[in-house]
């Protein structure tokens, strides 16, 4: 099926042969785009990060409980990760740019409210909608740059930049968040937020493409209400049980809810004629193992962070300043990576760079497990953290490009909500399910080691299954199915 763009689509460039490390050199226009879709990818990643450290501050200002701030990163996660998918397939049905716009629109605004927020209820409010933005940029933002860019090196490179930034977003934000508040006080974390976003939206109207499947098929209402009930269920149950734990009737209640009406939506999705998710599209097995990786990698690498962070500040004593330095490292070697994996992609390909990638997670956080009291622990958990963290970004843009590749154009919204579904939900899964064994620990630095052995071991089963599920096979001249080395694609 063809799609309808008022800008045409880029050429594909011809794929260059295996081991050529050159890609493909971008026109001004290219690199305009790509830096509207990147600066608002890394504005959302940056969202993620940047009001952790002035929580305690923002509560004693606005008078909320410790309990309630929980809700200033549940406000946001809810909608964020809950409406992913339903707007992912709106855009391809009704336009992406138009909801790309929309969303940063919202953001911008919500991040304003946010700003200036005057009790309890009007921030929860901003962050409420600065999610709902994300959750309209996120998808269409990754459809406009799978679509914009051709399959092969022009994607890779692409992909790869984005990857660097939301990762680096992501860091920064760690950093960025403590300097703030001490200098300017929380709201100006909320602040840069919107200052990013008033960059970003004058630009944006006349650089990017509309597009959109020509036909608009009539949207799976019910596969919409299942699939959003129980992204935002199990969302709410994982965020509350990060900080109060699975006991809770809450947790219990919306966990059972969740998981139910996912099922449900399994079910409707396999008796509908237009289906929000395609079921054949799950049983590609570079969808499946592709978003198994991300899961994996996301949710990992986001419990690595928060032990360590742990770990530096109570046992080795670290100022959050000096805490910031070792992942503003972490921060640095990203970018390294970024630039490094399209040459990568082009040698080994993104299956079989998803599963290097992983391993080389798997080992490094393995790394972690050496770390005691002393003082210079600080250096190995530096080096091992930034190495680590080096193949998670190789991770990161491998399984997206294994997600992606070989999906038609109509079918890339689609493609793009679950890739970013999954970095949602193993942004959320990760920490209650292993960072609580830290948490409630009698001895932190045992629970420490504890949850990044498991940590490592995780990683590196996850590589090895994706290898053998990724594995190409052909039929022999008898009709037997004979297993092959990880293809390039």
């Amino acid at each position: 099926m063809a799609i309808d763009s008022t800008t045409p689509t880029p050429t594909p460039a011809p794929t260059p042969p295996l081991g050529t490390p050159r890609s493909p050199r971008m026109s001004t226009r290219d690199k305009l785009v790509l830096f509207v879709l990147c600066a608002a990818q890394f504005m959302v990643a940056l969202d993620f990060s940047v009001l952790n450290v002035a929580l305690p501050v923002l509560g004693t200002d606005l008078g909320m409980s410790k309990s309630a701030l929980q809700w200033a990163v549940t406000a946001f996660a809810l909608p964020s990760g809950g409406f992913l998918l339903l707007f992912g397939r709106i855009g391809d049905l009704y336009g992406r740019r138009k909801l790309f716009l929309t969303g940063l629109a919202l953001f911008a605004a919500a991040s304003v409210l946010a700003t200036f927020a005057w009790d309890p209820a009007s921030f929860l409010a901003g962050r409420a909608l600065q999610g709902l933005g994300a959750a309209l940029i996120v998808p269409t933002g990754m459809s406009l740059l799978t679509t914009t860019f051709a399959e092969g090196p022009a994607r890779d490179r692409a992909l790869g930049i984005s990857g660097t930034l939301m990762s680096l977003g992501f860091t920064i934000g760690v950093v960025a968040g403590g300097v703030l508040t001490d200098a300017l006080g929380w709201r100006s974390t909320m602040g840069l937020l919107a200052v990013f976003a008033l960059v970003v939206l004058p630009l944006a109207p006349s650089l990017l493409p509309e597009s959109r499947t020509p036909d608009r098929p009539h949207l799976d209402i019910p596969g919409a209400i299942t699939v959003t009930g129980g992204l935002l269920s199990l969302i709410y149950a994982l965020t509350t049980a990060a900080d109060h734990g699975f006991g809770r009737t809450d947790v219990i209640v919306t966990l059972i809810a969740g998981l139910a009406l996912l099922t449900a939506f399994a079910i409707v999705e396999s008796r509908t004629s237009a289906p929000l998710v395609s079921l054949p599209m799950l049983r590609r097995r570079t969808v499946a193992w592709g978003n198994l990786g991300g899961l994996v990698t996301f949710s990992m690498m986001s419990t690595v962070v928060f032990v360590l962070t742990l770990y530096l500040q109570e046992i080795l004593h670290l100022s959050a300043w000096q805490t910031g330095l070792v992942f503003g490292v972490q921060g640095v070697l990203s970018v390294v990576a970024g630039s490094l994996t399209p040459r990568v992609l082009s040698r080994l390909g993104a299956r079989r760079t998803l599963v290097v990638s992983l391993a080389g997670q798997g080992v490094f956080v393995a790394a972690l497990v050496l770390l005691n009291a002393h003082t210079w622990s600080v250096w190995l958990a530096t080096a091992a953290v930034s190495l680590a963290s080096m193949f998670h970004l190789g991770a990161i843009i491998s399984y997206g490009l294994t997600v992606t590749s070989g999906v038609p154009d109509e079918e890339q919204g689609l493609a793009t909500g679950l890739v970013t579904s999954t970095q949602q939900v193993g942004i959320t899964v990760g920490i209650p399910l292993l960072g609580v064994l830290a948490t409630t620990s009698d001895d932190l630095l045992s629970g420490t080691r504890t949850v990044l052995a498991l940590n490592a071991a995780i990683v590196l089963a996850a590589a090895a299954l994706i290898a053998l599920g990724l594995r190409t096979r052909r039929t022999t001249a008898s009709g037997a199915v004979e297993a092959q080395p990880l293809g390039s694609r």
